[in-house]
């Protein structure tokens, strides 16, 4: 049976519209004639989604009881019985009750896939395996639902469904995701913007790199060799020589300068499998190209460019970059060098040649140190056990003159010659070879004790000795050496494991440092960071920031290693001198001891941070549940003492003459009631603005911002004041330009701002609103009435909750909002862009009602 087709809606968060989108198309499908059943559908309230579905078969679910409680899951039998065409299945991800046939609903679908039923379904990215511990980070939520990546990798249909993180904001605002309990909850924490861009970010770039993993699968079925610069792929070719560093950097600004691009570093080991680059230079230049975002790779060949080449037509490599050879002018004129052959094979492909210190001349041909790759002891070992094996063997020999041949002779001498260079290596073996060579021919060719041969045939034996010997100590000598560096590199490697396996279990600093304290045989270590803050013109200032060891350096001129990490990080070291293999190792350790120390402060900041947020978070929610719990009992004493004030009003007298109304109140009680009230209605407008401040702060704040007349806005901002309140003169000229605002948020603005004034200027002095044309603005000045304001000083009236909410709506509309503080006198001045039209003006007074 032909295996089923698989769709995959995929979305950043829930409420983007991937389940509207698997039903609009199974409606898509059923207009076409297929057979199209709705195998499990979740529409989570939503009116149009719930609607979509209508119309559409419904395979009914199955019941299931856990732990008291029931719950419904797909019916998978039911689904493969009814055997449709295509299966609509929401929420590919989700575990199934604990007693269903499977315990995921991708091997429900998996089972229908393999039935011949085409499926449709969805998944948010936060759902993926791989990404689990990212999105963690991101939001701090755990996902508890996950799907393996190859399940969604093997779909056949990727489609993303994508909504800029403002949108699903706004929906969630109208209730179009979450019901109403549940939104000011999940704007402030999990659909906080930064998380939504950071999910689709995550969708994104997950699902371009599917996209390109089918290209090169298509590319791959069709043969095509030759790049397809659909995205830029910049190739670092690494000889682990000094001038990678410099190469690695080029390339990365290559990368940076192009947006989307990808770094790739590859080194081409030799095909015999020995190791042809120092690994201390190849580990740190890894560590830079990961850090610079690039990944590194290795491969085998014995043509470097080939390589280069295969691996680039492979990865589709749109990019090269080399450094210049370092060969000298014969090699180059004997052999073509890496960048040339590379130049000539690589087709479409660019090849930069990167200029660098080591490439300015080649140095003079030397020969190697006596002692290079064996160690100055085991080369004078092999000199001396040469020097002692030679007569000793000569003597032997000598004694067995009758018995043995020079052909035997010649073999012996040739053992030992294998034996000192696999001791000292290649040149004791050649002075050995030599120094034997002069021995067989004075005691053991004729004319005997004298250096002249008669017969041909020792001639030929002799110089065949000598060529076979040389080999042979070339060879075994080599082998040496590689051998010597393979014990050398794995003893690195292993110190180096150590240290990163006690970095990966957390081990702090101090354990860090002991260990290297040990491996290197150093009395003290200590890691210092230079102090820039305290610094003075005596010089730089150091401080410890963990050591091991007795009377570990305080400075690094006090100690005897040094292995400086940046610029402001140096490991220092008080004991032993280090060769230059063992410094290099240090170096290697000293970066990493510097990554731990850096991620041990980020992850001191990261906590540092949570907690914070974590704090915010708790004041945000405690300010809206605090809100939402007052607003009801403040409104209700605001509407007692309303009461209480008309019952205690002057009644008129009843037409019989009775006064059946009760008594007045005494004037003092009317006053208190009064102040009474004032406060009651401050105190709710208080929770009130507290409410639309963490509403703004929360980003659940819906702007539309267009033209708008002022002289409207003034009227229903006066309006909403309402009957009772002081004088407001008003100073308009004759036109002012329209504002660019939302006129409601606007309207809230400058009540806030007269409500405030009018609050704290005395009686007989009302505030003053005065509007200003400025070029490309209107300013709008609120000031308070003559006369000192006893109540609050000013400077404390800036930092107050009206300003403060005032200044974030005006901010939100792209306005700005200056107090001002003379003396006594307190103003507050916003400015919005205004638009081209025009509007007419006056002064204006609004009556004052008694209260």
């Amino acid at each position: 049976m032909k295996r089923g087709r698989l769709r995959i809606y995929l979305g950043a968060a829930p409420g983007v519209g991937k389940t509207y989108a698997m039903l609009r198309e199974g409606q898509r499908l059923r207009a076409q004639g297929a057979d199209v059943v709705v195998g499990f559908v979740e529409p989570h309230g939503r009116r149009p989604t719930a609607q979509l579905a209508e119309g559409l078969e419904t395979v009914p679910r199955h019941t299931l009881t856990h732990r008291g409680a029931a719950f419904t899951e797909m019916d998978l039998d039911a689904v493969l019985a009814r055997g449709p065409q295509v299966a609509l299945v929401d929420e590919l991800a989700h575990s199934n009750v604990p007693g269903s046939r499977n315990a995921k609903r991708w091997q429900d679908v998996e089972e229908l896939l393999d039935a011949g039923v085409d499926v449709v379904s969805t998944l948010n990215i936060q759902h993926l395996e791989s990404l689990n511990d990212v999105v963690e980070q991101i939001t701090g939520t755990v996902q508890r639902e996950t799907l393996p990546d190859e399940v969604a990798r093997r779909a056949d249909q990727l489609e993303l469904v994508d909504l800029p993180p403002e949108v699903v904001r706004r929906r969630m605002v109208h209730g179009e995701i979450y019901p109403a309990d549940r939104i000011e909850a999940a704007l402030t924490h999990y659909f906080r913007v930064g998380n939504l861009t950071a999910l689709r970010e995550l969708a994104l770039l997950w699902l371009a790199d599917r996209v390109e993993e089918g290209l090169q699968h298509y590319r791959t079925e069709h043969g095509i060799a030759a790049p397809w610069e659909t995205r830029e792929r910049i190739l670092v070719g690494l000889t682990g020589g000094p001038e990678g560093a410099t190469v690695i950097r080029r390339a990365a600004r290559i990368t940076a300068r192009t947006p989307g691009s990808e770094l790739l570093a590859l080194h081409v080991a030799p095909g015999d499998g020995l190791a042809g680059a120092a690994p201390a230079g190849l580990r740190d230049q890894r560590t830079l190209v990961e850090s610079l975002g690039g990944s590194y790779h290795q491969t085998t060949g014995d043509d470097i460019a080939a390589a280069l080449l295969q691996f680039a037509e492979a990865e589709n490599v749109t990019q090269i970059v080399l450094g210049a050879s370092r060969r000298g002018r014969l090699s180059a004129a004997l052999r073509a060098g890496v960048g040339r052959r590379t130049i000539r094979g690589s087709g479409p492909i660019d090849v930069h040649i990167v200029t660098h210190e080591q490439a300015v001349g080649a140095p003079s041909p030397r020969l190697p140190h006596p002692s290079r790759g064996t160690g100055p002891l085991r080369f004078w070992a092999a000199l001396a056990g040469a020097a002692v094996l030679l007569p000793l063997l000569t003597l032997a020999l000598t004694a067995l003159r009758g018995t043995l041949g020079l052909g035997s002779d010649l073999v012996i001498y040739l053992l030992a010659i294998v034996a000192v260079a696999l001791v000292g290596g290649l040149l004791p073996a050649l002075l050995a070879a030599l120094a034997a060579g002069l021995l067989a021919d004075y005691f053991f060719t004729a004319p005997v004790h004298s250096f002249g041969i008669e017969r041909t045939e020792e001639i030929v034996a002799l110089a065949a000795f000598l060529t076979i010997a040389a080999l042979v100590g070339t060879a075994a000598g080599t082998a040496a050496r590689r051998t010597h560096q393979a014990l050398r590199a794995t003893t690195e490697a292993r110190a180096l494991t150590r240290l990163a396996t006690a970095m990966m279990h957390g081990q702090d600093l101090p354990t860090l440092l002991e260990q290297v304290r040990e491996n290197f045989g150093l009395a003290a270590v200590s890691l210092l960071e230079r102090d820039r803050a305290r610094e003075h013109a005596a010089g730089p200032r150091w401080y410890v920031v963990a050591s091991a060891g007795e009377r570990p350096p305080e400075r690094p001129h006090e100690a005897d290693v040094t292995s400086p990490i940046d610029d402001d990080l140096t490991l220092t070291g008080r004991g032993r001198a280090l060769s230059a293999d063992d410094q290099r190792v240090l170096t290697a350790c000293a970066a990493q001891l510097g990554m731990a120390h850096v991620h041990g402060r980020l992850a001191r900041h990261a906590a540092t941070t949570d907690t914070l947020a974590a704090a915010e978070r708790t004041r945000a929610t405690l300010l809206v549940t605090a809100g939402r719990d007052l607003r009801g009992p403040l409104h209700g004493a605001e509407r007692t003492l309303r009461r209480l004030r008309d019952l205690l009003a002057p009644h008129p007298q009843a037409p019989d003459g009775n006064t059946a109304a009760p008594a007045a109140a005494h004037p003092e009680t009317r006053q208190l009631l009064n102040t009474a009230l004032a406060s009651v209605h401050r105190a709710a407008q208080l929770v009130t603005d507290l409410d639309d401040l963490s509403r703004l702060h929360a980003g659940a704040l819906d702007l539309y911002l267009r033209p708008v007349d002022l002289n409207d806005v003034l009227a229903a901002a006066l309006d909403d004041l309402g009957p009772g309140g002081h004088d407001i003169t008003l100073r308009l000229p004759e036109e002012l330009p329209d504002v660019i605002a939302d006129a409601v948020v606007l309207t809230r603005v400058l009540t806030t701002l007269t409500a405030d004034a009018l609050r704290h200027s005395p009686p007989g002095a009302p505030p003053t609103l005065t509007a200003r044309a400025l070029p490309h603005h209107l300013a709008v000045r609120i000031a308070d009435g003559a006369g000192p304001d006893t109540d609050t000083p000013p400077r404390l009236r800036a930092d107050g909750l009206p300003l403060r909410l005032a200044r974030d709506l005006t901010e939100a509309m792209a306005g700005t909002l200056k107090p001002s503080v003379a003396g006594p006198a307190f103003s507050v001045t916003v400015t919005f862009p205004t638009s081209a039209r025009r509007t007419g003006g006056a002064d204006r007074h609004a009556p004052e009602d008694p209260p």
